[in-house]
């Protein structure tokens, strides 16, 4: 799951995006309103978090702005004031939830996986390619019905693999997809996170070249036998 956080205070922005990383998530960090707007034309994204007091386009013009363009996934506005104005402004502008700074963390988690939960509910079933399953709700992952632990750069792996197919992915494109703008790693690195996965997956049973590598090109799931 891919989030953007649209926030100009630099510390809170680097706290929070620290926080939803080790949720699993890919975060990249926008300081001001249209710099959030570039940043979205450029990228899909599973979730917004939008600060109301931005420079430059301030976020409700934003999440007004995104709406109008058919932006149809989850907003969250963070607003600093808790009156009844600043949050009837942003759910009328169209967002899904708001939260009052100071951040509440755990509250914010929740809400944050309750709009993914609602975001998914139609589109993501349980994943499977012969006996690997993979439920993005829980992110439980299974093979032959034996559970499978992996990092969440392993995970979101094995997810794009899984919603991918047969379709040859490139080690440029997992880096656009998995890791966040501001901290892309290199190629090599990207090898070593597809060793390990597969020999994790190697561990519960699953072929070692269930992952396998197409030269030249990039990686690709073995067709099912």
């Amino acid at each position: 799951m891919r989030i953007l956080l649209v926030e100009d205070d630099a510390g809170f922005a680097e706290a929070l995006a620290e926080a939803l990383s080790d949720q699993w998530y890919v975060v990249d960090v926008a300081s001001d309103g249209e710099a959030g707007w570039m940043q979205a034309q450029a990228m899909d994204y599973d979730l917004m978090l939008l600060d109301v007091m931005l420079p430059k386009l301030d976020g409700i013009s934003l999440c007004q702005r995104l709406r109008a363009k058919g932006y149809s996934n989850p907003i969250l506005m963070i607003t600093a004031r808790d009156t009844s104005y600043d949050k009837v402004s942003g759910l009328d502008a169209g967002a899904d939830d708001y939260v009052v700074k100071p951040i509440d963390l755990p509250e914010l988690l929740a809400r944050v996986r309750a709009l993914l939960r609602r975001g998914m509910s139609s589109t993501s079933p349980v994943l499977e390619w012969g006996g690997l399953k993979l439920d993005p709700s829980t992110y439980d992952v299974s093979y032959d019905d034996k559970p499978l632990r992996l990092t969440p750069k392993e995970y979101a792996l094995l997810e794009l693999f899984l919603r991918s197919g047969r379709r040859v992915l490139s080690r440029s494109l997992l880096i656009e997809h998995i890791w966040s703008l501001e901290s892309p790693p290199t190629e090599d690195t990207v090898k070593a996170h597809v060793k390990s996965l597969r020999n994790k997956l190697k561990t519960v049973g699953a072929p070692h070249d269930l992952i396998e590598t197409v030269h030249g090109l990039g990686y690709r799931l073995k067709q099912n036998s």
